[in-house]
């Protein structure tokens, strides 16, 4: 079964520390995410392995875009 990770808030990807393939542990730092120059760390919602990931540095994403996906 999968998980999305989705952005908390409007805002644009400054950091992503996520590749296909990685395995990846509940709680682990996925990305950061500036909105009005504070920045929001993003975390991995469960164990598992990145199946996808949706958006690069840089990358502007609305409230529950979906950043990436764990299996």
């Amino acid at each position: 079964m999968s998980e999305e990770i989705l952005a908390p808030l409007a805002g644009k990807i400054v950091k992503s520390l996520l590749k296909v393939g990685d395995k990846v542990e509940e709680d682990a730092e996925a990305f950061i995410l500036e909105a009005m120059k504070m920045e929001t760390p993003v975390y991995v919602p469960c164990d598992g392995t990145v199946q996808s990931v949706n958006v690069k540095v840089g990358d502007e994403v609305a409230e529950d875009d979906i950043l990436a996906v764990i299996e």
